[in-house]
């Protein structure tokens, strides 16, 4: 008993025992087999890892940018530190709170009014008992998703003209007197940014949703049908339930990308009759990096927008994690 136990164990002074490295080497021989077998996989995988290191980790080594006075003609390594000059800067300038205002304000309208949208539109979707009803809104709602912003921007330019579309409907209602240039008006610019957003990304939104309530087991329909439930009642007892996860997730995700205020929309929309509603810290860091050259300013402005956002992925995992058990990680 004594010696067999030793051989399949360790010996005194520490060193492992013939049974201990036959248990390793059919561990290791098993980890290649399973390893060849899944050769194909693995150099898809190995590629998609080479891609993110040349591409997202490489060029991490540019932030130090944010830390010197660099500029066009010396090298990264020549220019100067600057220390923490540049965010104090940025902080100190007369256009931060009028940048942060309007990221912060067009962020959260469209996280309070355009994240419980798709989620509503997949549940009445998911009700839809016609197939062929049911895949031709599906098509119209997430078509615009695949037009980029310069073409919507342009359709939506040409509706919102003194003679466009928008106009004459309201003249015509008589809702207004005269006709108004509503990209020309500040007041008007958060509303048409979060309605157009949500006109282009609302059917694609609801497909992930719509993926998830498939995955609900059709037990517990039968279950709350007998028990009665109407179908407003299983949409609330059953539906939501069973994809909060799911929800949890995506609601991580809105959360910390709230400072991001979709650039090409802005672009797009923007001009200098706006411009006091429509300056974001996107916008703000393309006008001062590449239109003034101040590549290190913009970088720090940048790297403090990065840091925040991660803080706030940490707090929003965090609380979904306490509420609901669920989070990234």
């Amino acid at each position: 008993m004594g010696p067999e136990f030793k051989a399949a164990g360790t010996a005194q002074d520490g060193t492992a025992e013939p049974g201990a490295l036959v248990q390793r080497k059919r561990g290791a021989a098993f980890l290649f087999r399973k390893l060849y077998e899944q050769r194909y996989l693995q150099v898809m995988a190995l590629l998609g890892l080479i891609w993110m290191i040349i591409f997202n980790y490489f060029p991490m080594y540019g932030i130090v940018i944010a830390f010197k006075d660099f500029d066009i003609i010396s090298t990264i390594q020549d220019a100067p530190w600057a220390g923490l000059e540049h965010f104090k800067a940025f902080l100190e300038d007369d256009n931060f709170w009028n940048v942060v205002n309007n990221t912060l304000g067009i962020s959260l309208l469209k996280l309070i009014i355009g994240f419980p949208l798709p989620i509503l539109f997949a549940l009445f979707l998911n009700e839809v008992r016609s197939m062929r009803f049911k895949k031709s809104i599906q098509t119209i709602s997430y078509l615009p998703h695949f037009l980029s912003w310069v073409i919507l921007g342009g359709i939506l330019a040409t509706w919102l003209s003194e003679t466009g579309l928008v106009n004459e409907l309201l003249l015509g209602l008589g809702w207004i007197d005269k006709p108004i240039t509503y990209l020309a008006e500040p007041d008007y610019f958060w509303g048409i940014v979060i309605a157009s957003d949500i006109w282009k990304e609302l059917g694609w939104s609801a497909i992930i949703y719509l993926a998830a309530m498939a995955g609900v087991s059709p037990d517990l329909y039968e279950a709350s049908t007998i028990d009665g439930a109407g179908r407003f009642q299983k949409m609330w007892y059953v539906t939501l339930p069973s994809i909060k996860g799911t929800i949890s997730i995506l609601f991580i995700l809105a959360v910390s990308g709230i400072l991001n205020s979709n650039f090409d929309q802005i672009l797009v929309l923007r001009n200098s009759l706006n411009e006091s509603a429509s300056s974001v810290i996107d916008v703000y860091v393309y006008q001062v990096g590449i239109q003034q050259g101040r590549f290190s300013y913009s970088t720090a402005v940048g790297l403090l927008k990065a840091v925040v956002a991660l803080i706030l992925l940490l707090l929003a995992n965090s609380v979904t994690k306490r509420l609901n058990n669920t989070s990234l990680f």
